[in-house]
C-alpha cells in the first residue's frame, strides 16, 4: 500500500513538475501567410541570392513624385515639436534630388551578401555576412540581428565588420560572429503577410525556422525595437537553441504591484526597489520622463494599432510624406531634446545618405504599410494580455540600456521578466536606434556580453 501511495506521489509530481515546464515555454507557431491555402506539396527549402535592384523608371517615377510636392509652412518657432519640421524638408527633399545617389547606396546595400528563402508561404530577406578570417581553432558564432520601426536590416551595416571583423576594428578577436539580419516580414525586401494574425510570435517562429534552415541549432540573438520581442519571443519559443539573448530594449509589458509601488515611491526609497542613482535621474519625476511623455510620443502607435492603411495608404503614395513620418521618429528616438532644433538634430548622429536610404528601402519595395500593420497585429488585443507576456525569459540576456531611449526600463523591472540578466550596462550615451547611432558600443556590449557566458557556459545551466 505504502509503495502504492509513493508512486502515485511520484507520477503527482512528475507530471506537475512537467507541466509547468511547459508553461514556461512559447509554442512555435506554425502559420500560412502566403496567399490563397496551403498547398499540399512539401514547402520548398530553395535559399537563392538576391540583390537590391531598381529601374530607371521606377527613379523616374520618385523624382516626378518629389517635384511636384506640396508643403506646408511651419508654425513659428514650433521646431520640431510639431513633427518634422517642413523648412528643414525642404532641404532634405532637395537634397535628395540633387545629390542623393541612389545607385551608389545600391552598391553599398549589396556589398554584404543576401539571400531569400520561402517560410511558412512567404519570401523572407535576410543578409548572412560569414568573417572574412578566422584565427586557427577558432569558429565563429552565429548571431541573428533584428531591426524595428520605422528602421530596416541596413541599421546593422556599420555594426556588421565589428563583430564579423573585430580585430580590424580595435576590438577583441576572442569571439568572432557570423551575422544574419533578415528583414521582418512586411519591411525591407520581405514578402508581407497576405493573412490576419501575423504578430511578434509569427515573427519568432519564422526566423528560428530560417536559422535551422541556415544549419544553425544553436546561436545568440540580438535586437531593439520590434527586434526586442520578436528575439525575446524566439528565446521563450527555442530557448534550448537560444544560447543567449542581448537587447538593446527591454520593455516590461505585464507590471505588478511593486512595479506600480516602486513608481510611487522609487525617487525617495530607490535602494528599496533596486534602483540606481541612473535609473533614477532617466525616470523621474514619472510623469513627466514616464506618463506624459508616452503620451506625447505615442499618438504613431494608436493608429498603426487600430487603423494602418488609412495612414499607410498616404505614405505609400508620397515620399516626402514617407520621409517626414521616418525622419520625426529617427530625430525624437534618438535624443528628445532634438525637438527644440528645427532641423530636428538630425544630422548630429547621422547623415542624410544613411537617412535617405532608409526611407528608399521603404520607398522602393513599397512596404510602409504591411510595416505599420504589425503594430495592429501586436497590439490589437490589448497589452499585457498575451501569453509571451506572462512568461519569464530563462536564457542568458545581456541588455545595453542606452540613456535617450524613449522610456528607461531598470534593472530591478527587466530581472522580473528576464531571469537570467547576465550583464546589464546603463551606456554612456546613444538612443534608440543603437547599431547605427553608437555601433562600436553596442558591439563592445554584445562582445563582453557573450564572453561572459562562452566562458561560464551559461546556456547550458537555463533554469537549474
Amino acid at each position: 500500500m505504502l509503495l502504492e501511495i509513493l508512486l502515485i506521489l511520484g507520477t503527482v509530481i512528475f507530471y506537475f513538475l512537467r507541466s509547468r515546464k511547459k508553461e514556461e515555454t512559447l509554442s512555435f507557431k506554425e502559420g500560412w501567410w502566403g496567399r490563397g491555402q496551403k498547398p499540399d506539396t512539401e514547402e520548398d527549402a530553395t535559399i537563392w541570392p538576391f540583390k537590391v535592384e531598381t529601374t530607371e523608371k521606377d527613379l523616374s517615377d520618385l523624382y516626378r513624385r518629389l517635384d511636384e510636392a506640396r508643403f506646408t509652412e511651419p508654425l513659428e518657432d514650433s521646431c520640431f515639436h510639431y513633427g518634422t519640421n517642413s523648412v528643414y524638408l525642404r532641404k532634405v527633399v532637395s537634397y535628395w534630388k540633387n545629390q542623393f545617389n541612389w545607385k551608389k547606396q545600391v552598391e553599398i546595400l549589396n556589398k554584404y551578401p543576401q539571400f531569400k528563402t520561402k517560410i511558412q508561404g512567404i519570401d523572407i530577406h535576410f543578409v548572412h555576412v560569414k568573417p572574412p578570417c578566422l584565427p586557427e581553432g577558432q569558429s565563429a558564432k552565429p548571431l541573428l540581428m533584428v531591426h524595428g520601426w520605422p528602421g530596416s536590416f541596413y541599421e546593422f551595416y556599420k555594426i556588421i565588420p565589428l563583430l564579423t571583423d573585430p580585430a580590424s576594428h580595435g576590438l577583441s578577436d576572442e569571439h568572432i560572429f557570423e551575422v544574419i539580419c533578415p528583414s521582418i516580414p512586411g519591411y525591407g525586401f520581405s514578402e508581407a503577410p497576405h493573412k490576419k494574425g501575423f504578430n511578434s510570435v509569427s515573427a519568432a517562429s519564422v526566423f528560428y525556422e530560417l536559422m535551422l534552415r541556415l544549419g544553425f541549432s544553436e546561436f545568440y540573438a540580438q535586437g531593439g525595437d520590434w527586434g526586442w520581442l520578436i528575439c525575446t519571443n524566439l528565446a521563450q519559443i527555442a530557448p534550448n537553441h537560444l544560447k543567449g539573448l542581448h537587447l538593446n530594449l527591454a520593455s516590461v509589458t505585464n507590471m505588478g504591484f511593486t512595479h506600480l509601488l516602486s513608481i510611487l515611491l522609487g525617487r525617495y526609497l530607490p535602494g528599496l526597489f533596486g534602483f540606481q542613482e541612473e535609473d533614477v535621474r532617466r525616470m523621474f519625476p514619472f510623469l513627466k520622463k514616464g506618463l506624459y511623455r508616452i503620451l506625447s510620443e505615442s499618438g504613431y502607435a494608436h493608429i498603426q494599432a487600430t487603423k494602418p492603411d488609412s495612414v499607410g495608404c498616404g505614405l505609400n503614395d508620397s515620399p516626402v510624406g514617407l520621409a517626414a513620418y521616418i525622419l520625426e521618429k529617427f530625430s525624437t528616438w534618438t535624443d528628445l531634446e532634438f525637438r527644440n532644433l528645427e532641423d530636428g538634430g538630425l544630422e548630429r548622429k547621422f547623415n542624410l545618405d544613411d537617412l535617405l536610404t532608409n526611407i528608399m528601402i521603404y520607398w522602393v519595395s513599397g512596404c510602409i504599410v504591411s510595416s505599420m500593420r504589425f503594430y495592429k497585429e501586436n497590439l490589437q488585443k490589448g497589452i499585457g494580455t498575451q501569453k509571451h507576456e506572462k512568461l519569464p525569459v530563462q536564457v542568458p540576456t545581456g541588455i545595453a540600456s542606452f540613456p535617450n531611449e524613449v522610456m528607461h526600463t531598470p534593472q530591478a523591472w527587466a530581472q522580473k521578466k528576464y531571469t537570467n540578466i547576465v550583464s546589464f550596462h546603463l551606456m554612456p550615451k546613444g538612443g534608440h536606434f543603437a547599431a547605427l547611432e553608437e555601433p562600436e558600443l553596442l558591439a563592445e556590449d554584445i562582445l563582453q556580453f557573450v564572453g561572459k557566458v562562452e566562458k561560464e557556459q551559461l546556456w547550458r545551466k537555463k533554469g537549474e
